[in-house]
């Protein structure tokens, strides 16, 4: 595999704040990553660095090109659905695919169509008609439907209900993904991108947490319920999370193999939620 985004050395400052930390990270090509941190993370700051919103420090390489330099080249093939929807209040649905379709080579009128489908959105509706949902479901129709070679959201399906959060999702995967396109995710909701993501990163402070495929972190990571005659046996072997379910332990342990972990209780493979708990903790401390 290729690398379509390389970092070395990122770093950002606001004021007195540091949001990038000396940040180096790479993604490949063809897989849909999930970054994911707490608020103030750096999240936003490193995406809007691949997407040459701001200036800042080190080497950053996407689809190569320095998006400081390269940036109207580079946003010919990326994607970009931020967190909240702008659209004029005035415009209709039909004018908005119009639009689209006028000012990027790459919009698919047919795709844009067959999202909108999955939606109550009339032709004739302007954006002042229409509910917060359904503003984000046009603007993400709008966007899914430029075939770009790399598709940045953040936040994506924020103020969707969960039936559409769903459908967006399996929509993505079949409507949208190949294996030419690479996808980046940042949510809260990780709960609901777990089953589709192919890689995760984790940001804290500024700085790269953790960064493995989830093969890797099904791999690595471990958790096991233990109870209390054997609790002190589990912590020998160095837990790197500890907390308490219904008068049991609950360890997560990283590279501690499966086998010998068996022994101890019930024994499962962490969900995204818990791993990023336990890396987290001491985060608002």
């Amino acid at each position: 595999m290729t690398a379509i985004i390389t970092a070395h050395g990122l770093r950002k400052r606001y004021k007195d704040t540091v949001a990038l930390d000396n940040t180096s990270f790479q993604i490949e090509t063809g897989r849909i990553l999930g970054l994911i941190g707490p608020n103030g993370a750096g999240k936003t700051t490193a995406l809007k660095a691949i997407l040459g919103l701001i200036p800042f420090e080190g080497e950053l390489n996407v689809l190569g090109k320095d998006p400081r330099s390269q940036r109207d080249e580079l946003m010919r093939e990326v994607c970009f659905i931020a967190d909240v929807a702008v659209l004029p209040r005035w415009l209709r649905v039909r004018q908005a695919i119009d639009l689209v379709e006028g000012v990027h080579p790459r919009f698919d009128r047919d795709r844009c169509q067959r999202l909108l489908a999955h939606t109550n959105l009339k032709p004739n509706a302007r954006v002042k008609e229409l509910s917060k949902g359904m503003i984000v479901q046009l603007h993400l129709a709008l966007v899914m439907a430029i075939d770009a070679k790399l598709l940045v959201l953040d936040e994506p399906t924020l103020g969707l209900d969960i039936l559409y959060r769903k459908q967006f999702y399996q929509n993505l995967l079949e409507d949208y993904f190949d294996e030419d396109k690479t996808i980046i995710i940042t949510t809260h909701q990780v709960e609901e991108i777990e089953h589709i993501l192919t890689d995760l990163m984790f940001i804290k402070q500024g700085r790269i947490a953790l960064s493995a495929s989830m093969d890797e972190v099904g791999e690595r990571f471990v958790e096991v319920m233990v109870p209390a005659d054997r609790a002190d046996t589990a912590r020998t072997l160095k837990p790197i999370d500890e907390r308490q379910v219904f008068g049991k332990s609950v360890f997560l342990f990283d590279g501690v193999p499966r086998s010998q972990l068996a022994t101890l209780g019930e024994v499962r493979t962490p969900g995204i939620a818990d791993l990023f708990v336990a890396t987290m903790k001491g985060t608002y401390a």
